[in-house]
């Protein structure tokens, strides 16, 4: 994914599963597409690569929340398609950060922005967000720093 950009390489792969007849990856591809291009006409911006990557973030956690209610619902089929979505979009996304990852860079962000309570998760919460962008469920980020600052 060298010097090109986020938007750029969606735009390529769009095209590499029209020549190879991938429906459901292209399909998958234009929603996230669609969403670019609904954000650039909207806001009168140019999408780069930080804002992409919010973007497939949340199509990603929309898709989790739709794949568990379908799942919940006994609605396994549909389910499986949310998820089939899901690894598309995370082929775009940078690699997720293991549990020792995330939880180094909680302590990192905990001594440097130097919360001791509860009060200072937003200071620290500011501090994670923009590393983690792409690269963590930041619902699952917000648990371990509430916790950590509980305890």
């Amino acid at each position: 994914m060298s010097d090109q950009s986020l938007t750029e390489t969606i735009r390529a792969e769009m095209k590499a599963a029209m020549k190879a007849r991938d429906k459901e990856r292209l399909a998958t591809i234009r929603l996230i597409q669609s969403e670019f291009k609904r954000i650039e006409v909207d806001e009168r911006i140019e999408i780069d690569d930080a804002r992409a990557l919010a973007v497939l973030d949340k199509m990603v956690k929309q898709r989790r929340d739709s794949a568990q209610q379908y799942a919940d619902a006994g609605r396994d089929e549909l389910a499986a398609r949310e998820n089939a979505e899901i690894a598309v979009l995370q082929e775009f996304m940078p690699t997720q950060l293991s549990e020792t990852e995330l939880s180094e860079m909680v302590e990192k962000a905990i001594s440097e922005t130097g919360a001791t309570g509860m009060q200072g998760m937003g200071a620290v919460m500011g501090q994670l967000k923009p590393q983690l962008a792409g690269r963590a469920d930041m619902g699952a980020v917000s648990k371990l720093v509430k916790a950590r600052l509980a305890g």
